[in-house]
């Protein structure tokens, strides 16, 4: 007898359909074989969805029972298909008047007892349920909050094998889950850091104010000590706060990599994500034989921070490219190519050169010629031409590490001017697939950034002085409507591309000390 059940697989940050199909054969010696492109903890499922059933006090038919995992010409992963896999087993040997496998979505884990476990993905798999049309999905209890963020369709959780055998044949009814989005929001959307704490800096706090306006992308240049770290954890608290699509999508990518917990089953601050300088290409950018985010997507609608910009591998380094263009990432593999979304602000943080004390008026720096050329030629012309904003950030004098009469500005105060000029964007841009200055294309650069004659004389003498490319010419036109948003005024006046140009620190830099 043949017995279906619907389930579903992730592949890159989306779920898609799988069935079930379990043939529980009359003849031939007993054997149980899985096929449908599985991977090896699929195939290790044999023996604890067969230990599982006989804990729980059903009988394990001794026949031939082949599972296919349909479609058949995807690779397919993970433990999710323990729970359907049972399931369909149990619905092609027992008999029962009501079969509610055909309007929901099993996913679970099984262990050796009957216990249903978590898996990766549940968020996904609920997406993908509501939009085939589907009544529900039946997750584990640890999964059942994910799940219960989206609405319109009906979350039941199961503790074990039993349950969801008994809800099947209609003896028992599962409890149902939904989160309260709004008090959810309100709840958790906190920030325990200010930037009030960071002591001067007043240039580095005006960067950072307009790369938060703008969405564009960030790099600090300072001796240690001076505050770019400090700095850096403290830009997720000046960004407006997080949509609820933009948390779905933040949450499903955590979800995919198994970053959930049951205390937070919807992310509503921004992403900070701060990998070791020895991350690895993988690691950076998501890997695997079916491709799983990276940090870059982990950063997704947040901040990709790189301390020690420098150390980083070169290779890792360039891997930047395609995703601080094009806000997202294509991973191949000979069976599969996905795309992972990068929408993120990316922050770096490094030192002058070497020693770290170039410029500096208290210590002298102690570099050759050599050294810092080769120190600054770590990173690459076209990586430094996708960074918009560099931006010096000196020694903090004394007198302002101990304090000043002059109350210091807030995050809430920055983030209040954020938004207002992230509104006038969203308006900016209405109908078209990104809403913040940074994204821009050549052709709104040229309807929103063009400057009058003396801003146009102005960034004409910047671009021959320094010898920037054209990414670079766009990069400054791009911060100087940004500016021009935080003051609220329609056009980009030569002020606003004087200020730009300040922040091309490296363009300024290349020539030499």
């Amino acid at each position: 007898m043949i017995a279906k059940v619907l389930s579903g697989a992730v592949l890159g940050v989306d779920a898609y359909l799988v069935e079930v199909e379990v043939d529980v054969a009359q003849r031939g010696l007993p054997k149980f074989s899985i096929v449908g492109l599985p991977e090896e903890a699929i195939r290790e499922s044999k023996d604890r969805v067969k230990t599982a059933i006989v804990n729980m006090g059903y009988k394990f038919p001794s026949r031939r029972i082949t599972v296919n995992l349909a479609p058949a010409n995807r690779k397919k992963e993970g433990t999710s298909f323990d729970l359907p896999i049972a399931l369909g087993i149990l619905a092609a040997t027992m008999r029962a008047g009501t079969d509610r496998r055909g309007s929901f979505l099993f996913v679970g884990e099984l262990s050796l007892d009957g216990q249903v476990k978590a898996v990766r993905g549940a968020l996904a798999m609920a997406l993908s349920a509501h939009t085939m049309g589907l009544q529900g999905i039946v997750v584990p209890v640890a999964n059942a909050a994910e799940a219960g963020v989206v609405e319109g369709i009906k979350v039941l959780s199961v503790e074990n094998l039993a349950m969801a055998v008994d809800f099947v044949f209609g003896t028992r009814e599962l409890p149902q889950h939904c989160v309260d989005i709004a008090s959810f929001f309100k709840r958790h959307s906190t920030h325990s850091l200010d930037l009030a704490d960071v002591r001067g800096q007043s240039m580095a706090k005006r960067a950072v104010e307009i790369a938060a306006a703008g969405g564009h992308n960030l790099v600090f240049v300072g001796p240690p000590g001076s505050g770019k770290t400090m700095l850096a954890r403290r830009i997720p608290t000046v960004l407006p706060p997080m949509t609820l699509e933009e948390a779905l999508e933040t949450t499903k990518i955590y979800s995919i990599a198994g970053l959930l917990d049951a205390e937070t089953p919807l992310i509503v601050e921004r992403p900070f994500r701060c990998p070791h300088h020895n991350v690895s290409d993988a690691g950076l950018i998501g890997g695997g034989s079916i491709p799983k985010p990276g940090e870059i997507s982990l950063a997704h609608n947040g901040v990709l921070f790189l301390d020690e910009l420098t150390e980083f591998r070169k290779n890792v380094l360039e891997l930047l490219r395609q995703p601080l263009e094009e806000g997202e990432l294509t991973i191949a593999r000979s069976a599969v190519s996905v795309k992972f979304p990068a929408r993120m602000m990316f922050v770096g943080a490094m030192n002058p050169c070497p020693c770290g004390y170039l410029g500096d008026p208290i210590h002298p720096c102690a570099c050759t010629p050599q050294q810092l050329q080769r120190y600054r030629s770590r990173l690459s012309g076209p990586l430094i031409d996708r960074i918009d904003v560099h931006v010096e950030v000196p020694r903090v004098p004394y007198k302002d590490l101990v304090g000043t009469d002059a109350r210091p500005t807030t995050s809430r105060e920055v983030q209040d001017r954020v938004c207002r000029a992230r509104a006038i964007q969203t308006k900016r841009f209405e109908g078209l697939p990104f809403a913040s200055n940074a994204h821009m294309g050549p052709k709104e650069i040229s309807l929103y950034c063009r400057p009058g004659p003396r801003g146009m004389a102005l960034i004409e003498r910047a671009v021959e002085g320094l010898g920037l490319s054209a990414r670079a010419y766009s990069r400054i036109l791009k911060v100087a409507r940004s500016i021009a948003d935080l003051d609220g005024s329609p056009s980009v006046e030569t002020a606003h591309i004087a200020e730009a140009i300040q922040y091309r620190l490296l363009d300024r830099q290349a020539d030499g000390p």
